[in-house]
């Protein structure tokens, strides 16, 4: 089995330091070194596509631009690459997001993936109207998923929930393909939602002994629900030539980092109300000692941003071994990001994924052996210069 690999759309901005923003972290100055225009996305999309990306996430919050409208807009620059659109079920209706997704996938000839996130702040939820609480979010999304499933597979739908009322809604037109659903959070709510309703379940960066425990939690619940779960990671990623040279970056980000932003961004990530997000705070405890939390784990992003905070730093080879690893305890979607995107999505394209394929954990998705040979290709079987 092939391992899957996206990239990440940086619609909150981009920078050669790290961006911080989401999980009542503020969005740092960086952001707007390279700001998220359409015509930049569009660069990354691209390299992304070119390298053998399958798909790219787009984060959700009041910190970026919003998933659904930037990526229709880049999908019109792209061909193959998929969009992991993240967007929070609270804030529009199932219906209506039913809708909107099917019309994505005709529009881009099924390049349409769904990451549904509650949302984890409960400040920033009623910035949108949203006033429940948090295991009363999860609940909603388990009946908004409930409405959407059976609306896509072209039912119509009479539903009076606790939360959501929806009557004689149906599609005249389904989605084709119908969306995947990737689904995180690390609540005993969440658990449940993702069991039910996740084709795969997204854990941010932990150490592979904390993941496979994730994993075995959330096969146990899928079982009880008689489905079965694929799993994804979601990280940084440092990568370069030498492990030397690696580090060295690192250790660049890090010096980058304003004592007062750290102390600000962890003071706000503190009153998180994510489980997932006080995982991540406590593999540094806001320190910027000791932040190689495993072998290539380096801890260091979440200081100055919410959400994914953990990276594997290292040489192609050392980054390549620690995917293995992870994908040996369960792991086969991984979902990267780097500062800056362009460039980085280079450094992992060309560096890791090459040393991937040639052990047989990774083959290009859009290239076939009947595709044209590269002008170096044709110049050695012609003998020509």
């Amino acid at each position: 089995m092939s391992l899957t690999f996206h990239w990440f759309l940086p619609t909150n901005g981009d920078s050669r330091h790290v961006v911080g923003g989401g999980h009542g972290a503020p969005v740092t100055a960086a952001g707007g070194d390279r700001p998220p225009t359409v015509g930049y996305l569009t660069q990354i999309a691209r390299a992304a596509e070119h390298l053998g990306f399958v798909g790219a996430l787009t984060p959700t919050g009041a910190w970026c631009e919003d998933a659904w409208l930037t990526t229709a807009m880049v999908s019109q620059n792209t061909e193959r690459l998929k969009f992991l659109v993240a967007f929070r079920p609270g804030f529009v209706s199932p219906t209506l997001a039913a809708q909107m997704a099917s019309t994505y996938q005709r529009q881009t000839g099924g390049r349409l993936l769904l990451n549904v996130v509650t949302g984890g702040e409960s400040h920033e939820q009623r910035g949108y109207g949203d006033f429940l609480d948090k295991d009363a979010r999860y609940a909603r999304t388990g009946e908004f998923l409930s409405i959407v499933r059976d609306l896509w597979d072209g039912k119509t739908v009479d539903l009076a929930g606790e939360h959501l009322r929806v009557e004689d809604a149906k599609l005249t037109r389904l989605p084709d393909p119908v969306p995947q659903i990737y689904f995180g959070g690390s609540s005993p709510a969440a658990g449940q939602v993702a069991a039910r309703h996740a084709e795969v379940y997204l854990t941010w960066g932990e150490p592979p002994a904390q993941v496979a425990r994730k994993i075995a939690w959330i096969r146990s619940l899928a079982a009880e629900q008689g489905r079965t779960v694929r799993f994804g990671i979601r990280l940084h990623v440092i990568t370069r030539d030498t492990s030397d040279q690696a580090w060295a970056e690192a250790r660049r980000l890090l010096d980058g980092f304003d004592p007062e932003t750290v102390r600000a961004v962890q003071t706000g990530l503190g009153h998180s109300e994510s489980e997932g997000q006080q995982r991540m705070l406590a593999l540094h405890g806001g320190s910027l000692d000791n932040l190689e939390i495993h072998p290539n784990l380096w801890a260091g992003i979440g200081l100055v941003r919410g959400g994914a905070g953990t990276a594997l730093v290292g040489s192609h080879a050392e980054v390549a071994e620690r995917i293995a690893e992870y994908h040996s305890v369960g792991i086969d979607e991984f979902i990267f990001s780097g500062y800056p995107h362009l460039e980085e999505a280079y450094w992992f394209g060309e560096g890791v994924l090459p040393l991937l394929r040639d052990r047989g954990l990774w083959s290009h998705p859009f290239r076939t052996q009947t595709q044209p040979p590269t002008v170096q290709a044709r110049f050695a079987t012609s003998g020509k210069p």
